[in-house]
């Protein structure tokens, strides 16, 4: 909702009309001057003096009548601020924009949307072309495509990163937020560790947008967002839910090899139950947990799927393995496709666009057609 500036009154009272005494009101003679004979010269100063001092009042009747005709108009109404959707110093960039490019729609700063879920896809500010290549293909181009997607799926989405320390680079990043209005920069410097930096999105979302689901996603994943929709919005018993492609594993405890986990004694030898990082879901409830438990309360583990799992084991949550979340090809039933085994080692931005032109990866139905006959 715009801000409204109140309005300024003015006082009439204030301005008492000039009223003249008895005496003035009482007709005058003419103003002869007379002068003594004896002094000519004396007679002509009085003259000039007496023009000088009409014209002073002449002067000053005139300022002071466009001065009281000048504070009788009504002030000049100013353009209500842009607003800024602020959670702490993260900012939602693209309702930021809807609001400033549309002052007369009842926006504010402090309502959350009403969505389906929140979808942050999360990315570094180095990752330009990953984010060019999903916008190209399954992430909504501008910002009347996310609209459309939002009121299509009831999904919400959002590329979510930190604001870079270098200018340089916090310009460039800027550049492209102005450009296509789609990113949610959250509450953390560049350097803080990624669980912290996922904590930080859930704090954010959660008081941005009043969603059934907040998910998290990776920019390096093909996503097909009318299935996610689909899956979110099944009817669940239990509304505490966890929702991703569910894994276990060995703990590595030496530091010279890859995934070494430095609190290693406090898990044993094998990781519980928790879900890929790559795409998972946290309800409503379990979300609100989340983001507003406090932050030294929380035990933070050195990878971001591991932490938030043992979050979770912490809560009275499901959860909820999807395999669909993480196909490492494309089927019928697919809603994320990525190859773990491509990880560091393929061209991205080129594998996202070559699922993108495989019709069963972008233009099979929603559903499988045996599931739609059933229903």
């Amino acid at each position: 909702m715009p801000l409204h500036h109140p309005k300024h009154r003015h006082h009439d009272d204030d301005l008492l009309p000039y009223r003249r005494s008895d005496d003035e009101a009482k007709p005058r003679r003419p103003y002869t001057p007379t002068f003594p004979s004896s002094s000519p010269g004396s007679a002509n100063r009085l003259l000039v003096l007496f023009a000088a001092t009409c014209l002073i009042l002449a002067a000053a009747s005139f300022a002071f009548g466009v001065s009281a005709s000048r504070s009788r108009q009504p002030p000049q109404q100013q353009p209500p601020p842009a607003v800024a959707f602020r959670c702490g110093r993260a900012e939602d960039s693209l309702r930021s924009f809807l609001a400033s490019a549309s002052p007369g729609r009842n926006y504010s700063a402090g309502e959350r949307e009403k969505v389906l879920a929140v979808v942050g896809v999360h990315t570094e500010h180095g990752s330009a072309a990953r984010r060019a290549a999903l916008r190209a293909t399954w992430f909504p181009p501008n910002p009347e495509g996310i609209v459309s997607l939002e009121h299509g799926t009831g999904l919400s989405f959002r590329f979510v990163t930190v604001r870079p320390k270098d200018k340089q680079k916090m310009e460039d990043l800027q550049k492209e937020a102005d450009m296509y209005h789609d990113f949610l920069f959250i509450d953390a410097d560049e350097d803080t560790k990624p669980p912290m930096k996922m904590l930080a999105f859930f704090k954010a979302a959660y008081h941005m947008f009043d969603a059934e689901f907040y998910v998290k996603a990776d920019d390096d994943i093909y996503l097909r967002p009318d299935r996610l929709a689909a899956l979110l919005a099944k009817e669940r018993p239990q509304h505490r839910t966890y929702v991703g492609c569910m894994k276990k594993g060995p703990v590595v405890n030496d530091p010279n090899m890859k995934w070494y986990e430095s609190s290693w004694e406090l898990l044993g030898n094998e990781y519980f139950m928790h879900a890929s990082g790559s795409l998972y879901a946290l309800s409503s409830e379990v979300a609100e947990a989340v983001a507003t438990a406090k932050t030294d309360s929380l035990r933070i583990f050195d990878y971001e799927d591991v932490t938030i799992g043992a979050w979770m084991l912490a809560m009275n949550v499901k959860h909820e393995d999807n395999r669909a979340m993480c196909d490492p090809t494309c089927t019928p039933t697919s809603i994320a496709v990525w190859d773990k085994k491509c990880s560091g080692s393929c061209n991205i931005t080129e594998k996202i666009q070559q699922l993108h032109n495989t019709t069963l990866c972008s233009k099979s139905p929603t559903l499988p057609p045996e599931v739609e006959e059933e229903e």
